[in-house]
């Protein structure tokens, strides 16, 4: 059983490849991850937590300018979703931004474009940091003169799921591939459906 002190604290630069981390866990309900928020999504649309009730959701915080990093893992959610086929109805695929100053619903709409299975969430400075709180995400700026706007933001790189009750179920790592991801996945869903 997972605890606070076994969250791994994987974070990586969008120019650097994030080294080989833990095992995906699952954790006990009691774990203090996630919890209610309020954003804008891509469309422009006021969201809470409340707004993804009833099927599972994946979660993973980035920034459109980001090289590496998110681009590979937006592309392996998608890919595991793809896999899922028509599972991945009971899925909700969220993409938070760490750069909102930057990444506003316009800019997120059109990053997007490449990632269709995704929906986009960003808000104010206020909203961000408290969504980052509440999922012990790691994300600050960092100057850096090749960057466009001259900075990047490094960040933690996990993929949290949460329940159709929106409470967090389990986190997975960067280095998970597609395949491995949608079984994962899978095994939750058959539960969801089962239940």
């Amino acid at each position: 059983m997972s605890t606070m002190t076994e969250m791994p604290a994987e974070k990586s630069c969008c120019c650097k490849s994030p080294g080989m981390a833990a095992p995906a866990k699952t954790a006990a309900r009691h774990v203090a991850i996630g919890g209610a928020f309020s954003l804008t999504d891509h469309h422009e649309n006021p969201v809470t937590l409340d707004s993804y009730r009833g099927k599972l959701v994946l979660v993973f915080f980035g920034f459109t300018h980001c090289k590496q990093v998110c681009p590979r893992a937006l592309s392996k959610i998608s890919e595991a979703l793809e896999l899922l086929r028509d599972e991945a109805s009971l899925l909700h695929a969220l993409y938070i931004s760490v750069d909102p100053q930057r990444d506003t619903p316009p800019v997120m709409k059109e990053f997007l474009r490449q990632y269709p299975r995704l929906t986009g969430l960003t808000g104010s400075t206020k909203q961000i940091e408290s969504v980052k709180q509440k999922f012990k995400v790691f994300a600050q700026r960092a100057e850096d003169a090749d960057a466009e706007d001259g900075y990047v933001v490094p960040h933690t790189a996990l993929t949290y799921l949460l329940g159709p009750d929106g409470a967090y179920l389990s986190h997975f790592s960067d280095a998970m591939t597609a395949h491995e991801l949608a079984t994962r996945l899978h095994v939750h869903v058959s539960h969801l459906q089962y239940a």
